[in-house]
Parts: structure tokens; C-alpha cells; sequence
């Protein structure tokens, strides 16, 4: 019996950090409430991920196989995924906010008679009862929600919620388990492929965003020279990628991706609440901005009141300098 259950999503046997994320969260929610966590990873083979992931501080990693989930199916997933939760009888299912699972785990909830609590930022605990908390209104109202009725209690985390590099290490027995999954009323076809000059900026670990202080996409290039000392990723706010000065994989935000580098430096963003929800959770914030009462300066860890003409020149030299 696991008390907790998170879900490993990979592909290939090749690992979705996020996934990484949801045991940080399971391990949080077990030390709050005195519980085991477990991992489960689907998949139609020996996977040599299982040996990775028991890395951590589980109690076990469970490979649910079966030929039929070599490839992601909702279908296959959910039909494996209910004998796993019906065997091992948690009270928590913990998984990361991904598409895969925005689009399985409602029906595996579904099947037992429960709700997901999806999309959640974070959790506490109150008189031994868990409290989550979810952003509404495109993040202008944070609600406290807490769950009622019979386990197990389905919960699904946002991108960024928590950092996967904060998992406990530790050592955790694998073991397997042969499922049986019934039809498969799909065909998957071949997976959508991103152009090649996108970025995927959640794996970024220093990001320097830009607004509409840029002014023109001529001035992109002095953001352009301060990522390049850094070793940095470019990105922006909504704005830049509608005005298509950079292209919409760099976006960030709401409507973009969601990112929690260990820094993150805006410049001449005002900190709209569409922005912030997406990169509210990096490591360290710096904000450069004229306006002073700019609401970026209310999360920023460090903040420049200032022209970013003026200042991104001294910090590209001075970073220069501290390199040498």
C-alpha cells in the first residue's frame, strides 16, 4: 500500500522533468501529513527510467506494464493506471498540470467516482487535512480549496510550482506489475513536431525576458548581449511575440510557456498578471523598469528603477569583468 502515488510521464523511456516536479510535490505533501510516496511509471517494457527515478526518496517505483503502453493512449493509461490506484489504495494521486495528464487523469477520476483537483501552486497543511491552493481569473484570485468525500483524492501541479532539483534523493526498490488493458479506440499518430528553432524554456536555468521597454525589435540585440554573457535563453512578454519580434515559443505568460529558472531578468516588462503567472516561480527575480510602481518590483528579489538602455551595458561589462 502507498499512501501517496505519483505519476512519471516519459517518452521512450525518456524522462518529462516535470515529472520530477510532482515528486518534490508528493514528498512535500508526505512530510506535511506523515505519508509514503510512491512512484508509477507505465510503460511496455523493462525501463531503464524505473532505475533513475528509484533514485529518490520513495518508498518503491512501480512499472505498471503491458504491451499495449509503449505508446501514450488515454485508453491504455487510464485502464492501467485504475489497477495501480485500486491495488495499492492511496490517499493522494499526485501528477504534474501536462497535457498527457489533463488528458487520462480526468477519466481514471472519473472511473472511481472522484474529482481532480487540477492545476494547483501550492499546499498546506490544516488540522491534518490538506489545503491547495489554485489561481483564478487568469491568476488575479488565488482559492483555497480543500477536498471532501472518499480517497483517493486526485491532484495535478503547475509547471513551476515546485523545482524538480529539490527532490529528495534516497533509494527505492523496483518492482512491476502486469496490467491488463482492454481496447484501444485510437490510432496515435506520429507526435506533433515542433519547428526547428523552437525552445523549450522550461528547461531553461537563466532567462532574460523583455517587454515593451524594448521600444523596437532593432533594440532586442542589447537583451540579446546581456543572455549571451550569462549563457542565457531570450524571452518575452506577450506583446514582443504579437508584434512578432520573437517568435511565440519565447513567450511567457498565461498564454505562453510557464518557467521557473533559477534567474530570471526582466527587462522593461510592467508585470502584468498574465506575465507573472508564467515565471512567478523562478529562483531569483531582477527587474529592470523606469516605473518605479511597475508591479514586476512587487515579486522582484532585486530591482532597478531605471532606463534598461542605461543599466544592461554597466551589467554586461561588469559580468564581463567578473569572468575574466
Amino acid at each position: 500500500m502507498s499512501n501517496i502515488l505519483v505519476f512519471i510521464e516519459h517518452k521512450d523511456c525518456v524522462l518529462n522533468k516535470t515529472s520530477l516536479e510532482a515528486i518534490t510535490a508528493a514528498q512535500s505533501i508526505g512530510k506535511d501529513l506523515g505519508l509514503s510516496v510512491s512512484a508509477v511509471l507505465p510503460c511496455d517494457k523493462d525501463c531503464g527510467l524505473a532505475n533513475e527515478i528509484a533514485g529518490y526518496d520513495l518508498a518503491k517505483v512501480i512499472v505498471a506494464k503491458n504491451d499495449k503502453l509503449g505508446t501514450y493512449t488515454p485508453d491504455g493509461y487510464a485502464d492501467a493506471w485504475e489497477q495501480v490506484i485500486r491495488a495499492e489504495n492511496p490517499q493522494f494521486v499526485v501528477m504534474s498540470h501536462t497535457y498527457q495528464v489533463r488528458d487520462f487523469a480526468p477519466k481514471v477520476a472519473a472511473r472511481m467516482g472522484r474529482e481532480v483537483v487540477g492545476d494547483c501552486i501550492r499546499h498546506r497543511a490544516e488540522g491534518g487535512n490538506l489545503v491547495l491552493t489554485r489561481r483564478i481569473f487568469l491568476g488575479k484570485l488565488d482559492a483555497d480549496v480543500t477536498i471532501g468525500g472518499d480517497a483517493p483524492y486526485f491532484i495535478t501541479f503547475q509547471s513551476g510550482a515546485f523545482r524538480g532539483d529539490n527532490a529528495a534523493k534516497g533509494s527505492a526498490n523496483v518492482v512491476s506489475m502486469d496490467v491488463t488493458v482492454g481496447d484501444i479506440r485510437m490510432t496515435p499518430e506520429t507526435p506533433f513536431q515542433e519547428a526547428k528553432a523552437s525552445v523549450d524554456l522550461t528547461k531553461s536555468e537563466v532567462i532574460v525576458a523583455i517587454g515593451r521597454g524594448i521600444k523596437s525589435q532593432e533594440n532586442i540585440a542589447v537583451a540579446q548581449g546581456l543572455a549571451d554573457v550569462l549563457g542565457a535563453d531570450l524571452a518575452a512578454s506577450r506583446p514582443i511575440c504579437d508584434s512578432e519580434w520573437l517568435p511565440i515559443d519565447r513567450q511567457i505568460g498565461s498564454s505562453g510557456q510557464t518557467v521557473a529558472p533559477k534567474l530570471y531578468i526582466a527587462l522593461g516588462i510592467s508585470g502584468a498578471i498574465q506575465h507573472i503567472v508564467g515565471m512567478k516561480n523562478a529562483g531569483t527575480i531582477v527587474a529592470i523598469n523606469k516605473d518605479s510602481e511597475a508591479p514586476i518590483f512587487d515579486i522582484a528579489d532585486y530591482g532597478i528603477v531605471g532606463d534598461l538602455f542605461e543599466a544592461v551595458p554597466v551589467l554586461v561589462e561588469e559580468i564581463k569583468k567578473a569572468k575574466a
